[in-house]
């Protein structure tokens, strides 16, 4: 153990000594380890910001959009489903308990006393805020008598009460809304943003008739409506019964696409990892070449300490030291360079992910995965490329050394 101890010492000391070599090395591993880092933390935040999305859209639950996917490429906008077609599905499906129709109008003009805004509308049933489970935190919900009778009140975001009311209580104010005044009955608790950063909560709910009636002199398309299922293991497949179902409804022939949109949890999450894999991609090949890189400088560098330090390690040779001293030694200097740049560089990378969480708003979680990995990579290069520089020096013959 003493000697081991010895070894390591030795090592140190040889760091300190070749310091211009300690700086390259350590430098072009922290730069492949930071990337490395980054990857596994923006995986980790993909991942969780996932589940937090599923949670969120509901692991029960699937929304179904007017318009199929070619009318959307071309950035057409269609309404193909009715409120006859919401009707139908809380008919066909038994274990549906919860089957909201909704209607969006973007953009809207909305002011309160010498405040102006442009914000989303959405027309919904009084059962908006429980399909979404969005709690109303101040107030009350509109109720079936407020859709039924085409009134004027409405539930708001938080972003809404910050930018028209500031520090005015907002239950009972009237706002216009396309100069049409509308009462808030209620404010829906914080929700934060969308996968896409859309601001949730810069919205106002009102009754569904009022909004198609009202504003869009509408009396049978919707935008969209939302289902809960009591049987959430059987979710998938229930989604392929609606496209089934809708076809058949919209007598869509067999080699037609779909005129409308089924989303589920696994839609969401695939484009949470299709958003993330671009990074991932680039920064893994990045830090892929980054480490080869830094693993040539280490053996081109340590095999260069080699010779210049050939008296020195003859000199050691010939005053005892075995050969796996001389071999320890060398991979001992080469796994501490490696490990400093590892944790050198999971500090850059938790910097620079810190950044790309502000300007890209990026998903990224750090925990004990990234950190262990960078440093098993750090190691693993200093092993791999360390070991035929520390071979040749444990080979060198002592006498061949002292006299080179």
């Amino acid at each position: 153990m003493s000697r081991l101890i010895k070894i390591l010492l030795q090592s140190l000391r040889a760091i300190k000594a070749f310091n211009l070599r300690t700086i390259f090395c350590l430098i072009s591993v922290a730069l492949g380890i930071a990337s490395i880092t980054i990857i596994v933390a923006a995986t980790e935040g993909a991942y969780k910001k996932a589940l937090e999305i599923v949670a969120r859209f509901g692991p029960d639950s699937l929304m179904i959009f007017s318009g199929g996917e070619e009318a959307r490429a071309i950035g057409e906008r269609q309404k193909t489903l009715t409120l006859e077609d919401v009707d139908a599905v809380r008919q066909a499906f038994y274990s549906a308990y919860l089957v909201v129709p909704m209607t969006s109008i973007g953009n809207t003009n909305v002011s309160y006393k010498d405040k102006k805004h442009q914000t989303l509308i959405i027309g919904s049933t009084n059962d908006y805020s429980r399909v979404w489970t969005w709690p109303v935190i101040q107030g009350s919900d509109f109720t079936e008598e407020d859709v039924k009778g085409l009134r004027n009140v409405g539930l708001i975001g938080q972003f809404i009460v910050k930018e028209l009311f500031r520090d005015e209580d907002p239950v009972g104010k009237y706002i216009l809304v396309k100069g049409i005044p509308v009462q808030i009955v209620g404010v829906l608790s914080d929700r934060g943003t969308s996968p896409t950063g859309q601001n949730l909560d810069d919205r106002i709910i009102i009754p569904l008739t009022t909004a198609m009636r009202k504003l869009q002199n509408e009396t049978r398309y919707v935008s969209a409506f939302r289902i809960r299922f009591t049987d959430q293991e059987n979710l998938y497949s229930r989604a392929e019964e609606i496209k089934s179902f809708m076809r058949q409804r919209h007598k869509i022939p067999e080699n037609e696409p779909d005129d409308f949109r089924v989303i589920s949890p696994k839609e969401i999450v695939k484009f949470l990892v299709a958003l993330t894999s671009s990074l991932v991609i680039f920064l893994g090949v990045a830090g892929v070449i980054s480490l080869i890189v830094a693993g040539f400088v280490l053996a081109n560098l340590f095999l260069l300490s080699v010779k210049e330090r050939t008296a020195e390690i003859g000199i050691r040779r010939a005053t005892g030291a075995k050969k796996r001293d001389i071999l320890f030694q060398f991979l001992g200097e080469a796994v501490l360079i490696t490990t400093m740049g590892g944790l050198f560089g999971f500090i850059i990378g938790i910097f620079s992910s810190r950044f790309l969480m502000l300007i890209a708003q990026f998903p990224i979680h750090f925990s004990w995965k990234a950190f262990v990995i960078g440093l098993l990579l750090s190691w693993i290069i200093g092993i791999g490329f360390g070991l035929q520089p520390a071979v040749r020096a444990a080979n060198l013959r002592p006498i061949e050394a002292i006299r080179g």
